[in-house]
């Protein structure tokens, strides 16, 4: 009776514990960009709808913000993928990290520059003499070849523009310091208009419409791992799992950012803000599957390469700054 017993007993753990090595998920370390919102809800949404846990992967999800670089938190290995833009990811690889982008969520960009028509300004051909409101920290690389391309210098004067660093917020253009100021269709727009100033009172220039956009919220790893079959299998399922996230939340706009706030540990966010954020991010990764589009790609790189005296990059990338080889795994 004890033998039938611990026979018995000896089986039951030995299934459970095979059952305990099934389930064991991969684990991987996704690092954002910028903070919880609804611009990176497709993975928020993945991760709340178990997109993940299908793919047997367990993700954390690190969020960014002003003083976190996503690409000093994946060269000192605190994260597996970043979602970065394609100008500072390609700065970066020129400088001797060597990102690669495996995917490509974002289609189009949602950089513009909002202006109040109170100034006069009606067209890019009234900047000149104007004070323009410019993030940095890689941010300012698609202003500075619009800038080239129609040829107004940056240094100020009558002919120029002024620059005017601008941080995260819309003060500039609120306090008057600036005619014009950097915006994203997503967010920063919104807190204009809910400061009080409607949409008739201002002018947008999309830099999709001005041709000098650049691809942004791709996601990067570092090319080490893709050298490692294992790897390559475990970040083709995190792609088809965010993707489908993507695809989830671009379908219910409302419920994903219901999500992004079940996620904001700040509390900062509020449903309005989020809703709207996320019903203006779902035109921009509409149309994409996950495969950047290499026409995409050499336009930014065009772009990037035409900044004036000073370019974001000296020279064009080459070959292995983006690959398919994750994504058309994941799509197959």
């Amino acid at each position: 009776m004890k033998t039938k017993t611990l026979t018995t007993s000896l089986g039951l753990a030995i299934a459970g514990l095979c059952a305990g090595m099934a389930q064991a998920a991969d684990d991987l370390t996704l690092q954002l960009k910028w903070v919880t919102q609804a611009q990176f809800a497709g993975y928020y949404v993945a991760q709340d709808q178990g997109f993940y846990e299908e793919e047997d992967l367990n993700v954390t999800i690190k969020p960014g913000g002003p003083d976190i670089a996503p690409t000093q938190v994946i060269a000192g290995g605190g994260a597996d993928v970043t979602v970065e833009w394609m100008p500072a990811a390609l700065s970066a690889r020129e400088k001797g990290l060597p990102l690669v982008n495996i995917a490509q969520p974002f289609k189009k960009s949602g950089m513009m520059l909002t202006c109040l028509k109170s100034t006069g300004v009606q067209t890019p051909d009234d900047f000149p003499g104007r004070t323009l409101g410019v993030w940095f920290f890689g941010n300012e690389f698609p202003f500075l070849s619009w800038m080239s391309q129609l040829g107004i210098p940056t240094e100020g004067g009558e002919d120029g523009v002024t620059v005017l660093k601008q941080g995260f917020n819309v003060d500039p253009l609120l306090q008057g310091q600036a005619d014009c100021i950097s915006t994203m269709t997503y967010n920063e727009y919104w807190q204009v208009i809910d400061a009080g100033i409607t949409p008739e009172e201002l002018i947008t220039f999309k830099y999709e419409d001005q041709g000098s956009a650049t691809l942004e919220d791709g996601l990067y790893v570092l090319e080490d791992k893709l050298d490692d079959p294992a790897e390559v299998d475990k970040l083709a399922r995190f792609v088809r799992a965010s993707m489908k996230g993507w695809k989830w939340a671009e379908e219910n706009p409302e419920e994903a950012a219901m999500i992004v706030l079940d996620n904001d540990a700040t509390g900062a966010q509020t449903e309005e803000h989020q809703i709207r954020m996320m019903s203006e991010v779902a035109k921009l990764t509409a149309g994409s599957n996950g495969a950047l589009d290499p026409a995409d790609y050499e336009r930014t790189v065009e772009s990037l390469l035409s900044g004036g005296s000073d370019p974001v990059i000296t020279k064009h990338p080459g070959d292995g700054a983006w690959t398919h080889v994750i994504s058309d795994k994941a799509l197959n």
